[in-house]
């Protein structure tokens, strides 16, 4: 199956020689859910974008630094693409900044949250399992690394995960049980030793320090295992619900 990986945002330089680009990221969690998958990227923050949704199977819209209401030359035509693909049924997921596109080019709204940044492992609970999610832990623990939040719901989501920092968490599109988008605010393809790297490279920039330390404090505490390999499932049934 091919997926397109929509690159809104690229990892910092010295980062890349390790860990690559969100691509990578992606490929490297799909892997983990044991079934093939053919992944190609589209650096679309450079704006390289693909003919249509026909061009892959499903589409994984990532991460980047950028908000959706900022002004930026791929935002107005990566929002065109997500409405093509939706108007098509191309299967969709998006996650942290993708998360919150989808919802803003479907008819929601997503905001800079006065909460502030949500940084390291964040602990979410399940509202609903639907067949694709099945045996899902009631609670799951997740890297985040975002200040901005979908606030308002698109005509047609319904919420499936939530939290006290993030109450829209995970959203899926359509009928939850054969829904034809989803999408989740942390970042389920982060490892533990790359959201450490991360934060310590941007603690005192774009981290605040004190948040950055409780974070990198939390990574390494006893509880909730990061739950990654659960949503490699997710998506790998979300995806061959699609299969054609």
């Amino acid at each position: 199956m091919r997926i397109g990986v929509l690159i809104a945002g690229l990892t910092a330089e010295k980062l890349t020689p390790e860990w690559g680009q969100y691509d990578r990221f992606f490929a490297t969690l799909l892997e983990r859910s044991g079934e093939p998958f053919s992944v190609r990227g589209w650096r679309v923050v450079e704006g390289e974008f693909p003919e249509g949704p026909e061009a892959a199977d499903g589409w994984i819209i990532s991460g980047s630094k950028h908000g959706v209401y900022e002004d930026h030359a791929f935002i107005p035509p990566l929002k065109a693409f997500i409405r093509d693909a939706a108007a098509a049924r191309a299967p969709m997921i998006g996650v942290c900044f993708g998360h919150q596109i989808m919802a803003e080019a479907l008819g929601g709204r997503a905001v800079k949250s006065d909460k502030g940044w949500g940084l390291g492992l964040h602990e979410y609970e399940s509202l609903a399992r639907p067949g694709w999610m099945a045996e899902t832990p009631e609670r799951l623990s997740l890297p985040a690394v975002h200040q901005d939040q979908v606030v308002e719901l698109p005509p047609g989501a319904t919420r499936l995960a939530t939290s006290p920092f993030c109450e829209n968490a995970m959203l899926a599109y359509g009928d939850p049980e054969r829904p034809w988008a989803i999408s989740i605010q942390p970042h389920p393809e982060f490892t533990a030793p790359f959201a450490r790297e991360l934060i310590a490279l941007r603690r005192g920039d774009a981290f605040p320090e004190d948040v950055a330390d409780r974070a990198l404090a939390g990574l390494d505490a006893p509880g909730p295992a990061h739950d990654g390999a659960w949503a490699a499932r997710w998506f790998r049934d979300f995806l061959f619900m699609h299969k054609k």
